[in-house]
């Protein structure tokens, strides 16, 4: 993943994608196969940070909603 673009979720999933195909490719060199092991795995960790964040916002949004449930 170049870090000097910020991609979208659905952009790296996308790209994530592309590299399970190339991974699936029984003619890829080995040394290949390692940079797209570990391009996906950046991949993932992305994914994952950017699902936590969304997840962490929906539980703020969620707790003031309840807070303002409560006071009325």
């Amino acid at each position: 993943m170049d870090k000097s673009k910020t991609l979208t979720l659905e952009e790296a999933f996308q790209e994530l994608d592309s590299v399970i195909g190339k991974m699936n490719e029984r003619d890829l060199p080995l040394e290949e196969s390692f940079r797209q092991y570990q391009k996906g795995v950046k991949l993932i960790e992305y994914c994952t940070r950017s699902i936590d964040r969304v997840e962490k916002k929906l539980i703020e949004i969620r707790g003031v909603s309840e807070d303002e449930g409560s006071e009325q």
